[in-house]
C-alpha cells in the first residue's frame, strides 16, 4: 500500500508539471508601450521551496497590473541544502523551477554537489537558459553552457551573463576530478574576469541595451581572488550585479568599475528570506530593493500544487520518528547568528559524536559548513537528520597521525574569526585556538580505555570517523593522504539518525543542551 501511494503521488506530481510547464515569457507583448522592466531575483534558496509560489505570484501580480515587463532570475545554489534536494538529488527542485518559469539562471557551487554528470542531467529539465562564462571541460575551448542570453522586454533587450565561484573547485572538488585524481572540468579561476568581459562585450555586440550580471561569486574577499566587487572593478559594460554565494543581505550597494562608473550590486540573503526586485525605468534608471518573502501576499496555483506534491513525497520518506529533544539543537549562537562555521554548537557536538560512536573511531570530525540546519525542540524525525546533513556524502573511517591532525586544525582555522566552511567540529578531541596567531595548542584526544583526555602524539596514528568529503575538498585537503580504513554504505544523515535512535535510545540528553567546551579560544 505504501509503495502504491508513493507511485500515485508521483503520477499526480508529473501530471501537474505537464499542466503547468507551458509558462511563456510575456516580455514581447505591447512592443510600442513604454513600461518599466522588472526582474525578480533570488539566490542561495537552498531548497526552501515555500518561497517559489510567492515569487511566481508576485510576477503574476505585476503582469496583471500591466505596468511592467517581468522576468525572474536566480544566481545559484538551489538544488541542495535541505531535504527536498537531498532525497531527490535535485530533481524535485528542478521540477519546481520549471513550473515557475525562469528567464535566466546561473549555477552556484552547490549545483555541483551531486556530481557534474547529475548536473548535466538536471539542467535541461529546468526549462530556462543557464548562463555561465567560466565553466569548461578540460581541453575544450568552448564553455559547457552559454555565457549569456538575451531577452526582449518591449523595445529593450536585456542580456543576462553568468559566472560561478571558483571556490567550487575546492569545496566540491570531487565533481571536477575523476577517480584517478585527474582534473576533468574547470572554473578558470585566473580568467574569470576576462571571460566575463568577453561575454559582456559579446552581449553588447549582439544588441543588448542592458547587461545584468548573475554572479555566484559573493561580496566577501575569497582565497581565489574572485568576488563580485573585484569583478566589477575589473570590467565594464555591466549595468547591475545580482549576486549570490555569501548569503549577504544587500538591498543595494555600489562599486566602481574599471571606467570609474558606479555599478549596483545586490544580494537577497538565503532561504527565500527576501525576494529581490530590480527595476529598469523607461528612462533607463536602475534600482534594486528587497521584499520580505513572508510579506508577499501573492501565490501561483500551479507552483503551489507542485510544491504541495513535493511536500507529500518528502513526508512519505522522512516522517519516521527517531527520538525527542527537550531543547533546540542548533548551528547558531544565543542571538540567532550562525556560529557553526566559526565556533562550537550543541548540534555540531551531536553530529561529531555520531560519527565517532557509530564508527568506533578515536575522533569524530566534520566540517562546519556541512552542518546546515537546526533541529527544533520536540520530536525528531528522519527528515530532521537529512536537513542537518543534506549532502550526498558517505560515512567512512580514516587513519591519520597526530601531526597530520594538528596541521589540519591550523590550516582550517587560518581565517578565524571569519566564517569558514572548513571549520573543524570535533568529538573525542579538544584543542585551544589562539585567535591572533591562529596557532593551535593543547590538543587532547580521548583515551577510550581510560575515558580520559591525553595529549596528542605526533607520530601516533588515530582513527577518525568522518565524511568521505574529507578527500574531495574538506578541510582544504589536509587529510587526503590519510589512510582510508573503511567506507560505509550509509550517508552521513543516516549515521546521525542511527545515533539518535539507537545509541541515544531516542532521547537527546541534557549533556547536549549547551556546547560542551571542546574548543577553547584565547586572544593571543
Amino acid at each position: 500500500m505504501r509503495r502504491l501511494l508513493i507511485n500515485i503521488c508521483k503520477t499526480v506530481f508529473c501530471g501537474l508539471l505537464v499542466a503547468s510547464c507551458s509558462t511563456t515569457d510575456d516580455n514581447s507583448v505591447s512592443p510600442n508601450r513604454q513600461k518599466s522592466i522588472v526582474i525578480l531575483y533570488d539566490n542561495d534558496v537552498h531548497c526552501h521551496i515555500d518561497g517559489y509560489t510567492r515569487l511566481a505570484g508576485l510576477r503574476d501580480a505585476i503582469l496583471a497590473a500591466d505596468t511592467a515587463y517581468v522576468g525572474i532570475t536566480s544566481s545559484g545554489d538551489f538544488v541542495n541544502g535541505d531535504v527536498a534536494g537531498a532525497i531527490s538529488r535535485g530533481q524535485y527542485i528542478v521540477d519546481i523551477i520549471r513550473t515557475v518559469g525562469y528567464t535566466a539562471i546561473a549555477p552556484g557551487n552547490h549545483e555541483f554537489d551531486f556530481g557534474i554528470p547529475r548536473l548535466l542531467e538536471l539542467i535541461p529539465k529546468m526549462g530556462a537558459p543557464v548562463v555561465c562564462s567560466n565553466f569548461y571541460k578540460i581541453g575544450d575551448t568552448s564553455p559547457i553552457y552559454q555565457t549569456y542570453t538575451i531577452r526582449q522586454f518591449g523595445k529593450k533587450r536585456v542580456a543576462f551573463v553568468g559566472a560561478t565561484t571558483p571556490e567550487a573547485l575546492m569545496d566540491e572538488k570531487y565533481s571536477f576530478y575523476d577517480k584517478d585524481g585527474k582534473q576533468t572540468y574547470d572554473l578558470r579561476t585566473d580568467k574569470v574576469f576576462s571571460l566575463v568581459q568577453q561575454s559582456v562585450d559579446d552581449a553588447r555586440n549582439a544588441g543588448a541595451d542592458y547587461v545584468v550580471m548573475l554572479s555566484h561569486l559573493g561580496e566577501k574577499k575569497s582565497y581565489t581572488g574572485v568576488d563580485s566587487h573585484t569583478l566589477i572593478s575589473k570590467t565594464h559594460g555591466i549595468d547591475v550585479v545580482l549576486d549570490g554565494h555569501t548569503h549577504s543581505v544587500v538591498p543595494h550597494d555600489v562599486v566602481s568599475n574599471d571606467r570609474q562608473e558606479l555599478i549596483g550590486v545586490t544580494q537577497t540573503g538565503t532561504a527565500f528570506a527576501n525576494i529581490g526586485k530590480l527595476v529598469i525605468s523607461p528612462e533607463g534608471k536602475i534600482t534594486t530593493e528587497l521584499l520580505s518573502s513572508a510579506d508577499v501576499p501573492y501565490t501561483n496555483s500551479h507552483v503551489t500544487a507542485t510544491t504541495d506534491s513535493v511536500v507529500t513525497l518528502i513526508h512519505q520518506e522522512t516522517d519516521r520518528v527517531l527520538g525527542v529533544s527537550k531543547f533546540n539543537l542548533t548551528i547558531r549562537d544565543s542571538k540567532g547568528n550562525r556560529l557553526v562555521r566559526k565556533g562550537e554548537t550543541n548540534l555540531s557536538d551531536l553530529v561529531t559524536d555520531a560519527l565517532r560512536v557509530r564508527t568506533g573511531a578515536d575522533i569524530g570530525l566534520y566540517n562546519g559548513g556541512g552542518i546546515r540546519n537546526d533541529i527544533p525542540a520536540g520530536t525528531i524525525n528522519y527528515g530532521n537528520a537529512i536537513s542537518v546533513l543534506p549532502f550526498y556524502n558517505l560515512t567512512c573511517t580514516i587513519e591519520a597521525t597526530g601531526e597530520m591532525i594538528v596541521q589540519m586544525l591550523e590550516k582550517s582555522l587560518q581565517k578565524y574569526p571569519e566564517e569558514e566552511g572548513h571549520f573543524p567540529q570535533i568529538s573525542g578531541m579538544k584543542f585551544t585556538l589562539h585567535t591572533v596567531s591562529h596557532k593551535v595548542s593543547d590538543v587532547l584526544v580521548l583515551n577510550r580505555s581510560t575515558d580520559t583526555y591525553e595529549p596528542i602524539v605526533a607520530d601516533k596514528k588515530y582513527s577518525i570517523g568522518i565524511s568521505d568529503y574529507y578527500a574531495n575538498g574538506g578541510f582544504y585537503d589536509s587529510l587526503k593522504d590519510a589512510t582510508l580504513t573503511k567506507l560505509y554504505p550509509d550517508q552521513n544523515c543516516k549515521t546521525l539518525a542511527d545515533f539518535i535512535e539507537y545509541d541515544l535510545g531516542g532521547v537527546v540528553g541534557e549533556e547536549y543542551r549547551e556546547p560542551q567546551g571542546r574548543i577553547t579560544f584565547i586572544e593571543d
